[in-house]
């Protein structure tokens, strides 16, 4: 197993020369040579750097940019993808009851089948029938987890289980229990409604979680993919133990987290702590924890939020209905006031906010939020966020850049689901879809990521996409949002590193700076579009060491 940098491993001078080198500098955007030292970037030139007593590297016209940070995934979800049923190559219900079938015939009797990847767009629109899985599972509780993260699907072994120790007909706030024209449940369970089969299962064995945590880092460095966001750990529905913190510090001190993390704490893992009188009243962790802990390598990041759930289920919170459902606007997860208070007290309590926000309305209700959180307590060093912003209106962006709000958007949905997307909300309003130049154009702070394992992460791939904004079917979704391949490279690069208070540290190559790089086949910002995803990454450097790719530099 390749082991990761280390503190205590000793780092060796590098001088990086003959290379294409795009800095994110403005005083200097483009460079020939880069040395490293100590893991730190210390000198870059136009021409050449010194070179004595350092390794030199002839990247012979390679391409090199900073690493790269992709601010918005779930790397303990995507770990766990890799130790669960994979469903995401699934193209019909046939093929997924086979693979269900499959598994459970190497499962013991009553042993839960767990799956990832679960998608009802692959599937043509298709949920699977619940008495049909049972079948294929020889009557073991199946749990199929959506790839979107906003619904699963349950089997009737699981039901039964769930109806031992629940009302599956008890209202639940921010989540739905699907039933037929009967009323019997058909195992679609919505947003909130997935704690029902969580509270069975979950949560899972802390050293499992360090083993995802590998497995995912691993996976980012072949990407070079050197920083990343985790949105959502130790609470709520997307979380899969109390514990999952822990679980990153055990991967760090045994040398298996390979990236440098900045997890997200979800809202639910907060609880109230005592202080003096004149103390505010706060949400935090014991002690007072909160945002900005840690360092270089693992750091707390803000408080993540939910506030509505998925434009492909119709749960994101729209200001007007979904197209050809006059009824539907969608809905938040929870009471507009109590979102409110939960959310200041954890302002209150040193955290930074990322809101989950992908309806229109849902981000009117997040910029009011923050924006009275900044008036109250003042702004913070890590900015504060709206995750996704899937649907944003013209008049939100001033309010957007005034605050100082970070978006999330994600490229590469418009490629995987932009044709679903485009569906949900009708032609007038695709303007408004994962908005890219808009958000530039007014200031608003735009970083780079994927909410893999939602979507592909590839970080070219999400270039790409940010440039073409082609769907699966060919069509372009709003040619003006489109980036240049420049403004996309600094999103996943200088970009991600302001939005996660870093910009001091990373995205950027210049002295004082991580030793965080990347080493490209070919220039993005030059290659014709629609081979950006194509171009062959030769190197991730993380720390100053050659992390991936040593063999195909010469060493």
């Amino acid at each position: 197993m390749q082991h990761p940098p280390s503190e205590h491993t000793p780092r060796e001078d590098t001088v990086f020369r003959n290379a294409v080198v795009h800095t994110q500098d403005p005083g200097m955007p483009a460079a020939r040579s880069v040395r490293v030292s100590g893991g730190r970037i210390t000198e870059v030139s136009t021409g050449e750097v010194r070179t004595g007593g350092a390794r030199v590297i002839d990247l012979e016209g390679a391409t090199l940019v900073p690493g790269f940070n992709d601010v918005h995934a779930h790397s303990i979800w995507f770990g766990l993808s890799k130790l669960e049923l994979d469903l995401s190559t699934a193209a019909t219900l046939a093929e997924l009851y086979d693979a269900v079938a499959d598994r459970a015939g190497r499962a013991a009797p009553g042993e839960w089948i767990v799956a990832s990847g679960f998608s009802h767009i692959r599937l043509g629109g298709q949920y699977p029938d619940r008495d049909a899985l049972d079948r294929a599972a020889g009557g073991r509780p199946v749990w199929l987890k959506h790839n979107s993260g906003h619904f699963a699907f349950v089997n009737g072994a699981a039901l039964q289980l769930i109806e031992a120790r629940a009302d599956l007909s008890a209202p639940i706030e921010g989540g739905v229990v699907t039933v037929d024209s009967a009323g019997r449940p058909t195992g679609l369970l919505e947003e909130n409604a997935m704690s029902l089969v969580q509270d069975l299962v979950l949560p899972y064995p802390t050293a499992t979680i360090a083993d995802a945590l590998d497995l995912a880092t691993q996976h980012y460095l072949r990407e070079g993919i050197t920083s990343v966001t985790d949105a959502g750990i130790a609470g709520g529905w997307i979380g899969n133990s109390p514990r999952e913190f822990a679980a990153y510090q055990i991967a760090r001190a045994e040398g298996r987290l390979h990236t440098r993390m900045q997890p997200m704490f979800i809202i639910d893992a907060l609880h109230a702590i005592p202080g003096h009188e004149t103390d505010h009243d706060i949400l935090t962790l014991d002690g007072g924890i909160h945002t900005g802990f840690g360092d270089d390598w693992l750091q707390l990041g803000p408080v993540k939020i939910f506030s509505d759930g998925s434009l492909l289920g119709s749960t994101a919170s729209l200001s007007e209905h979904y197209f050809g459902c006059p009824d539907n606007h969608g809905y938040l997860q929870e009471s507009p006031e109590t979102l409110r208070s939960r959310a200041l007290r954890a302002y209150a309590g040193g955290w930074s906010i990322a809101m989950h926000a992908i309806g229109d309305h849902a981000v009117d209700q997040a910029i009011s939020i923050i924006g009275e959180a900044q008036r109250r307590f003042g702004r913070r060093a890590i900015p504060n966020r709206i995750e996704h912003a899937g649907i944003v209106r013209d008049d939100q962006l001033p309010l957007l850049a005034e605050l100082g709000i970070a978006v999330t958007p994600q490229p590469f949905f418009l490629r995987e689901f932009g044709d679903a997307m485009v569906e949900k909300i009708g032609a007038e309003r695709v303007g408004q879809l994962y908005r890219g130049r808009s958000f530039l154009d007014a200031g608003i702070m735009l970083p780079g990521s994927s909410d893999r394992p939602v979507a592909d992460g590839n970080v070219l791939a999400g270039i790409q996409s940010f440039v073409e904004r082609r769907t699966g079917s060919g069509a372009i979704v709003a040619a003006d949002e489109r980036l240049s391949a420049a403004q996309a490279l600094a999103a996943y690069t200088v970009g991600s590193a302001s939005a996660t208070g870093q910009a001091h540290n990373r995205g950027t190559i210049r002295p004082g700076m991580l030793a965080d790089l990347v080493v490209l086949g070919d220039d993005p910002l030059t290659v014709p579009s629609a081979r950006i995803a194509d171009i062959d990454l030769l190197a991730t450097v993380i720390d100053g060491r050659i992390a991936v790719g040593a063999e195909r530099l010469g060493g």
